[in-house]
C-alpha cells in the first residue's frame, strides 16, 4: 500500500478551511442561545485545559512528580498565588521529587 504525503496535505488543509469557512457562512446574524453562546466561551479553555494536563503530567520523567506538581500548582494558585509563584512551585516540587525518589 502506497501512500502519498500530497493527499495527506491536501485533507488537512481541507479540514482546516471548513472549520474556519463553514462557521462565517452558516451563521449570519448573532448568536442569542445562552447554552450555545457559553459553550463556545469555554471552548478555548477547554482546549487549553485538555493540551495542557496531559503534558505535565508527562513532561517529567515520573508521572508521580508531574502530578504532584499539578495539585501543588493547583492549591497554590486556588490560594491567589500569583502565576510565577505557581510556576516556580511547580518546577520544584518536580526537581525535589525526582531528586529524592
Amino acid at each position: 500500500m502506497t501512500h502519498d504525503i500530497n493527499v495527506y496535505i491536501l485533507v488537512a488543509s481541507a479540514v482546516t478551511l471548513a472549520i474556519k469557512i463553514l462557521p462565517l457562512t452558516l451563521i449570519r446574524g448573532e448568536i442569542k442561545n445562552r447554552t450555545i453562546r457559553s459553550f463556545l466561551h469555554y471552548v478555548p479553555y477547554v482546549t487549553l485545559a485538555v493540551m495542557t494536563f496531559p503534558a505535565i503530567i508527562y513532561a517529567t520523567q515520573s508521572q508521580i512528580s508531574g502530578g504532584l506538581a499539578l495539585v501543588a500548582g493547583i492549591v497554590a494558585a486556588w490560594f491567589g498565588a500569583s502565576l510565577f509563584k505557581v510556576a516556580i512551585l511547580c518546577c520544584s516540587v518536580v526537581f525535589f521529587t525526582e531528586f529524592f525518589v
